[in-house]
């Protein structure tokens, strides 16, 4: 091979190396600026989602809700519901449940309305419609016609304090100067013969147990 030839391979061959290490540089570079690019698909993981925020349930607790068959008897909405009842105080409350017609058309009878719904923190045994109709009719409407005599029974049937499930049995002093006991634990109470069939509805002033007996003072 003559000098020039060599010369011109010596130099071709210089070229290609020279080339090849450039595109060697190139890849490498391209590689590390993959590696250090945080949002390189190959390198970004994906963002766990937000755990939601806790609620608190505003429910009441076992012991704050009402309780007994009757409760189902209830309005599910409105003034006479348990909701509703809460936010009059007693005698307006009752008015409206109609499973205390008969009781406020009693406590009308005695003006005892406005006398119940000033008082502050009572608790009261609110006979049904049922109770009443168990009563003769002719003992029930000579009973309604006698004030003084209706006053002693309805009275009877108040207590002062707001008695919950925990405090309700014992020995209690109504606002008719006697007194009644009330029997029973947990959700199964009675007053003598009288059972509670809806107990621990709340109004404004009052905690009110439903009770299917009209309890009579003892003379």
């Amino acid at each position: 091979m003559n000098t020039k030839l060599r010369t011109r391979t010596l130099g071709i061959a210089a070229i290609a190396l020279t080339a090849s290490m450039s595109l060697a540089a190139c890849g490498s570079d391209s590689d590390t600026d993959a590696a250090s690019d945080p949002t390189s698909s190959a390198t970004t993981s994906e963002t766990p989602s937000e755990t939601p925020s806790e609620t608190t349930s505003e429910e009441p607790a076992a012991d704050d809700a009402p309780f007994g068959p009757a409760c189902s008897q209830v309005p599910t909405d409105g003034p006479g519901s348990v909701e509703g009842m809460a936010q009059d105080p007693v005698a307006t409350a009752a008015s409206n449940n109609p499973l205390l017609e008969t009781l406020v058309a009693a406590v009308t009878a005695a003006d005892l309305g406005d006398t119940l719904n000033s008082a502050q923190d009572i608790t009261v045994f609110a006979p049904i419609n049922d109770a009443f109709a168990a009563i003769p009719k002719k003992d029930l409407n000579a009973l309604l016609k006698d004030k003084e005599a209706l006053t002693t029974v309805l009275t009877h049937h108040v207590v002062e304090g707001r008695l919950s499930p925990a405090d309700v049995a014992g020995e209690h002093e109504t606002l008719a100067g006697d007194t009644l006991t009330v029997d029973g634990s947990g959700e199964d109470f009675t007053i003598g013969d009288a059972s509670v069939v809806c107990g621990n509805v709340q109004t404004a002033n009052a905690t009110v147990y439903l009770i299917d007996q009209v309890l009579m003072p003892q003379s």
